[in-house]
């Protein structure tokens, strides 16, 4: 679902051709995005109504189709970024989706998301921790030790977060309106 969050969140900054959206989504991820998952994506946004596709006429080319979001598709983009759910917790590019676009969000809706992050994330360190206080082999323990570390150091992370929004010091201030 990060990728149809991207991918709505470009729109909403403005419209797009299907080149921009990926070259767009690539750079800002890292991740290769191919034809065969882009546009099958925008198809369904266009099916559902949340996005708009449109001919732009290009000499001596074939035309190129150009997407909007609609309305709907503004309240598909908040719906998904304001719930993350438990299954998505759990993967950085689903929480980092919605991160960097938190200015979409209400104050309490971004609190909601650092919630669900936060929550699984003690989940974990819970479960390696076990696993690191049953391992006597040294380089076990070092790993796994090294993982609590980590996954210390993001639930801090998700603490200033908070502590951030809480203080009303969002480190973006948000541009759009919240749905």
């Amino acid at each position: 679902m990060w990728i149809d969050i991207l991918l709505l969140a470009e729109l909403a900054r403005g419209p797009r051709h299907g080149y921009e959206l990926r070259r767009e989504v690539e750079a800002t991820t890292g991740h290769a995005l191919s034809n065969n998952s882009l546009y099958p994506r925008l198809r369904q946004f266009v099916d559902g109504g949340a996005v708009l596709r449109s001919s732009e006429e290009q000499e001596a080319k074939p035309p190129r189709h150009v997407y909007s979001i609609t309305d709907v598709g503004r309240e598909v983009l908040h719906d998904m970024l304001a719930e993350l759910p438990e299954e998505g917790a759990d993967q950085s590019r689903e929480f980092n989706a919605r991160l960097v676009n938190f200015a979409w969000l209400s104050p309490d809706e971004q609190l909601r998301v650092l919630d669900a992050r936060d929550r699984l994330l003690a989940i974990n360190r819970d479960r390696v921790a076990t696993l690191a206080a049953a391992r006597a082999e040294p380089w076990s323990r070092l790993a796994l030790d090294h993982g609590i570390e980590r996954i210390d150091a993001e639930r801090s992370w998700v603490a200033d977060l908070r502590a951030e929004i809480q203080s009303n010091v969002n480190p973006s201030e948000p541009t759009q309106e919240h749905g």
